[in-house]
């Protein structure tokens, strides 16, 4: 059997192709469809554009919140961790990590900012809206608001009956 290669070039053809590698992790990111410049085709005559306008936020319940939590652990918690501190898992495998999520700008944002930043990304991290459902992303703004309060609890946010049962 005749070999595609002498063995002796094998290592050298290897070298080759790793010298041409690099990680990836600061090339620049563009949105093709930000421009119709860039954009890969016209829209056709007659259909429909996508927009994804304005939703209101549902009414804060236990279910909202369950919900964020669990498509916040879904989409949020690979980078900006189960605790909001920016250093999940794939942070951890050497992508840039987020700032935490009750450092002062995120800290500052509205519930409509939180929710636009989910809908359309910031900085490295790409938007959501193809992936997240309107009511999702406000369920995660919801749950945002609950994660943080319960990092910055004080003993007085407590009812009376609640105190009672702590050691």
């Amino acid at each position: 059997m005749k070999r595609p290669w002498p063995l002796h070039m094998i290592p050298g053809a290897l070298l080759l192709l790793a010298a041409g590698c690099d990680d990836m992790s600061k090339q620049h990111k563009e949105n093709p469809y930000a421009s119709a410049r860039s954009a890969p085709a016209d829209v056709v005559q007659d259909s429909v554009e996508y927009h994804d306008a304005p939703h209101p936020a549902p009414a804060l319940t236990l279910a909202l919140l369950q919900r964020g939590r669990s498509e916040y652990h879904a989409f949020c918690a690979p980078c900006h961790a189960q605790t909001g501190q920016g250093d999940g898992m794939v942070v951890q495998r050497g992508f840039p990590a987020p700032l935490p999520l009750a450092a002062a700008p995120t800290r500052s944002a509205t519930p409509e900012q939180l929710y636009a930043i989910i809908t359309s990304g910031q900085g490295v991290m790409y938007g959501f809206a193809q992936r997240i459902m309107p009511d999702d992303r406000w369920a995660i703004v919801a749950y945002l608001y609950a994660l943080r309060r319960s990092q910055q609890a004080m003993l007085a946010d407590m009812t009376p009956a609640q105190r009672a049962t702590r050691p």
